[in-house]
């Protein structure tokens, strides 16, 4: 049954109540609620499509890493060969080159444990204070965080090297993992998750019982920031992780060279004069290298939904 408003009538009439325009009465079978949403057919067709286009190069890259250096020349890219490789190219892939892919992996670990790990937690330090904190310039500081997550990293890759460069540390490690301490999205982000995750009352209530500042912020906020921080967290991994520009400016030893990096100087050494063709090793090291990320995405997801979330719902 619609919705009624009452008539404006005379002192002592009685008028019936008039139902209001504009408001339908579903139909039978076109009860639609927050629980069962109305289909949309293009909605569906269109997140179809975003999937195929996902999942089409990740299926390219499993069927493919299959196959030997002969088989990606001679056998449909999109389905196996008749002769299964797969293994075999996993254990050439760790032993090639006195395993420099092994080495690899370890540098990417590395700066992905400093530079991420360091980024995510200068941003939850830093989003904190800017949230429930008070100081001359916030407004200033704001403008600024905003105006550095417009700005591409690319752009500031090349004042970058010459920075480092005066300084004397291009060449090495610290050439990538300090730049990567810098997020300005993950302060954002951690800037508005901690200002809805965490009650000011909260905060006023742990300073009265006595608290100081440091433990209020590790036994109280820190637990209600943990999803912000696991999605933070898996922004920056993924940044340091998947970062190939600044190693390129940056690196000239192939000992500190990420998996990026390197994968990339192996599908390169073809193209060289008696370079050997490896594009088999190429794909399997690329399989193996998204394979952390995958896992890490696929464990860690409940907590990366709910933080990105975070400020949807108004009280």
């Amino acid at each position: 049954m619609g919705a009624t408003v009452p008539a404006t009538v005379a002192p002592g009439e009685k008028r019936a109540p008039r139902p209001v325009t504009g408001l339908r009465t579903p139909r039978p079978g076109q009860r639609h609620s927050v629980n069962r949403p109305r289909r949309s057919v293009l909605l569906t067709v269109l997140t179809g499509l975003v999937l195929v286009y996902a999942l089409v190069p990740l299926v390219w890259l499993v069927i493919n890493s299959t196959k030997t250096q002969n088989g990606l020349l001679s056998s449909s890219g999109l389905w196996f060969d008749s002769d299964f490789a797969f293994f075999q190219n996993i254990a050439d892939t760790l032993t090639y080159n006195d395993g420099v892919f092994v080495r690899w992996l370890l540098n990417t670990l590395l700066y992905v444990v400093v530079g991420a790990g360091g980024a995510t937690f200068l941003a939850v330090l830093g989003g904190y204070a800017l949230a429930k904190f008070e100081f001359p310039g916030k407004r200033g500081v704001f403008a600024v965080v905003i105006g550095a997550v417009a700005v591409p990293g690319t752009a500031l890759a090349v004042p970058t090297f010459l920075m480092f460069s005066k300084m004397g540390l291009t060449d090495t490690p610290w050439a990538v993992i300090i730049p990567s301490l810098i997020s300005p999205f993950g302060l954002y982000l951690m800037w508005v998750f901690a200002a809805e995750a965490i009650p000011t009352e909260l905060l006023e209530a742990a300073r009265i019982d006595g608290a100081s500042e440091i433990r209020t912020f590790f036994t109280v906020s820190l637990p209600l920031l943990a999803p912000g921080i696991v999605t933070v967290l898996l922004f920056t991994v993924v940044a340091t992780w998947n970062n190939y520009f600044l190693p390129l400016i940056m690196l000239k030893d192939p000992d500190w060279y990420p998996l990026t990096l390197g994968l990339n100087s192996w599908n390169a050494q073809a193209q060289t004069n008696g370079g050997e063709a490896i594009f088999n090793l190429v794909i399997t090291g690329s399989l193996l290298t998204i394979v952390p990320l995958i896992a890490a995405f696929l464990l860690l997801q409940r907590y990366w939904q709910s933080g990105l979330a975070a400020g949807s719902v108004k009280e």
